[in-house]
């Protein structure tokens, strides 16, 4: 039989506090080489399709002498992430996809499942909407940066509106105290992510333009599909701490170089894959230049200084993902919730 956690099963299941202790555990094992995390493939998906529905043809053609037909581009991207935390009784595989457009249809810009099969038998054992646990873990990552990296009380800064902008701010929350919030996307969105945070207790407001979201900021937060650097980093304040969770491919960039040349200490989640996106080959960084943020949860970095301007990079591991997953199916577990299905 596999378990069947919906969306909804996956909300009342979940909880930002005692999903802290499950990602900080994760990145411990990550740092230590506890785990198996194979690469990542990200595909493009979706191309032609638009020109298949309305009968132009998807095929690429071409004649004595002339150009292929030009493709359309492709609507989202895929990702396949497998995982494994060494000594654990289950191993998952998250299938995510990336659609930037879904947010003018009134639909997540990021959707996942997540499969956990057991680690002994190799059966299957629980399929997860992987959507809230993505945003979840995500989430999780900035507030635990924040917890650890800057200082009480915290003056959040959030550039972008979807929903990764609600929940880095929401985990934020979790673990230190939140002065204020101010919240900035080029569209009206500001308005109902701040109002969405008011509704869940925080001090937030809607401003009209980057440099206001980063004025006298001391925690930003960047939670874009941007591909040009969402603030000038000329702007921030001493002693803030930058943390960008948006881009993940070459050419996706949340940061302007600026940025780096003022951050003391650059961490990483999986330092070798954020040495591939736009922002740190924008500013001309390699994998040797970032500290890995599990070092940041042993106790062999942090901030050295109150003026220090520190940046973590997080592209998303699928560990993370692995342990999120294990936690919400052993609680549903314990309570007998979800449905059960045969394969």
């Amino acid at each position: 039989m596999v378990r069947i956690l919906s969306a909804d099963t996956v909300g009342e299941l979940l909880s930002l506090s005692e999903l802290f202790p499950v990602v900080e555990e994760a990145f411990v094992k990550q740092g230590r080489g506890e785990v198996e995390r194979p690469p990542r493939p990200h595909f493009p998906v979706g191309i032609d399709i638009d020109r298949v529905r309305d009968g132009t043809g998807g095929e690429e053609t071409a004649g004595a002498g002339s150009e292929a037909t030009a493709r359309d581009d492709p609507l989202g991207t895929g990702l396949t992430m497998p995982a494994y935390i060494h000594g654990r009784e289950v191993y998952a595989t998250k299938l995510a996809a990336v659609h930037p457009e879904n947010a003018s249809h009134g639909l997540p810009t990021v959707n996942a499942q997540v499969v956990l099969t057991d680690a002994t038998t190799g059966l299957p054992l629980a399929l997860l909407n992987g959507t809230t646990i993505t945003s979840a873990r995500t989430g999780c990552i900035g507030g635990l940066a924040a917890e650890y990296l800057a200082a009480d009380p915290v003056r959040l800064g959030v550039l972008g509106a979807g929903t990764q902008a609600r929940w880095q701010s929401r985990a934020v929350a979790v673990g230190s105290a939140v002065e204020s919030v101010n919240v900035y996307s080029p569209s009206d969105s500001r308005e109902a992510c701040a109002a969405d945070l008011r509704e869940d207790g925080l001090p937030a407001e809607a401003v009209d333009s980057p440099e206001a979201a980063v004025s006298g900021a001391n925690v930003v937060v960047t939670a874009t599909t941007s591909e040009t650097p969402v603030f000038d980093g000329s702007r921030l304040e001493p002693g803030t701490l930058v943390v960008a969770v948006g881009a993940y491919t070459p050419e996706m960039r949340e940061l302007d170089a600026e940025t780096f040349e003022r951050a003391a200490r650059v961490f990483a989640d999986v330092p070798e894959e954020v040495a591939d996106i736009g922002d740190a080959r924008g500013a001309g960084l390699d994998e040797s230049d970032l500290i890995p943020l599990s070092a940041v949860f042993e106790g062999d970095a942090g901030r050295e200084g109150a003026d220090e301007i520190l940046v973590v990079e997080s592209v998303g591991s699928a560990v993370l993902d692995a342990a999120a997953a294990e936690y919400l199916y052993e609680k549903s577990s314990a309570r007998g919730v979800g449905e059960e299905v045969g394969l």
